[in-house]
């Protein structure tokens, strides 16, 4: 059996409603440039924005005038998109609850997650949005990931049913001592 060695999310596309909401979102509340638009060229009666993600990476949103946001909770069927976590500082999640309601945006507020802060909140099209903020910063030379196995090897032992702040902790120490 061959497999296939994924090296990174290249992009995610969503579909919008029309342009102007979509960059009031992306652009004007989560902060990623637009980079630049063309036609979706699988149907050329579909515009394509190009966002900046912040990481080099790009949102990008396929728009049509003709579809208004609902901002209803999109459906959950088996095989669709549950939510979008995007990166965040610790500053910037600490502040974003009170942001995102100064611009008409209700949060869950954060939630702690152990090893990482969440909070979610809908965009205008009803997609469920999460800002995630990891708690620690890996060694030099360490990845998130390596950390995050290294913690859940910690819990298992442990028989914790997740990942808290001190396996977290004890994880950077033995990363630390290698």
């Amino acid at each position: 059996m061959s497999i296939l060695q994924v090296q990174g999310i290249h992009h995610i596309t969503i579909n919008g409603a029309d342009r102007q909401t979509s960059i009031d979102f992306w652009q004007g509340i989560l902060g990623m440039a637009l980079i630049f638009e063309q036609p979706n060229l699988d149907d050329f009666n579909t515009n394509h924005l190009y966002f900046d993600c912040g990481d080099g990476r790009t949102i990008t949103v396929f728009t049509d005038e003709t579809r208004k946001p609902s901002g209803e909770p999109l459906p959950q069927p088996e095989g669709s998109l549950h939510h979008i976590a995007f990166w965040v500082g610790q500053a910037t999640i600490r502040v974003a609850e009170g942001r995102l309601k100064a611009a008409g945006f209700s949060s869950t507020g954060i939630r702690d997650r152990g090893f990482m802060d969440s909070l979610y909140f809908r965009d205008p099209l009803g997609l469920l949005v999460e800002l995630a903020s990891y708690k620690f910063e890996p060694p030099q030379g360490y990845t998130h990931a390596q950390v995050l196995t290294r913690a859940h090897e910690i819990r298992l032992k442990r028989d914790a049913p997740a990942i808290e702040e001190a396996d977290v902790a004890d994880a950077l120490l033995a990363l630390s001592a290698m």
